[in-house]
């Protein structure tokens, strides 16, 4: 018995897709940081909740925790909430990259802030900031690959 034809339709669709993958290096990367930024929001999410990689409250910074009405532990479990929502909404990164990959880059930019205030995780800012330039470079290749929500797909410009 054949497979329906939309099945059939999608199927074709995949492999087609996952060829231009392959096959043009920019459409590529442009799949991959749009996977990566997905994923990784809502692993690190969870994470904060049980703290396996790390122990995540010794990187805020005293400053933030002396201003929290808070914990850092609870200061952790509000971020991993957001991570996981921010994940989850990761999906919008998988949706819509286009406008959801300048959030992500938002968010690392605070990350950023809190850690280059804190002595001793210069590393790890430097580390994130190379995700924040990994996330603007996803929103500039989303600019050629998702089309707009307003005006001309692929931002074309009219002159």
């Amino acid at each position: 018995m054949a497979a329906p034809a939309h099945v059939a339709a999608r199927t074709h669709s995949l492999e087609s897709g996952w060829r231009r993958a392959l096959d043009e290096p920019a459409y590529g990367a442009y799949w991959l940081l749009r996977v990566g930024y997905a994923v990784l929001p809502i692993w690190m999410g969870i994470d904060k909740f049980v703290n396996a990689l790390t122990d995540w409250p010794s990187y805020l910074a005293p400053w933030i925790v002396d201003v929290l009405p808070f914990s850092a532990q609870t200061a952790m479990y509000v971020v991993g909430a957001i991570e996981i929502v921010a994940g989850v909404a990761g999906v919008a990164v998988a949706l819509k990259p286009r406008y959801a990959a300048y959030v992500v880059a938002l968010w690392l930019t605070g990350i950023i802030v809190n850690l280059l205030t804190y002595s001793g995780f210069y590393d790890v800012a430097l580390r994130d900031f190379g995700l924040l330039v990994g996330a603007l470079a996803l929103a500039r290749l989303a600019a050629a690959h998702d089309p707009a929500w307003f005006g001309r797909p692929g931002g074309a410009r009219t002159r």
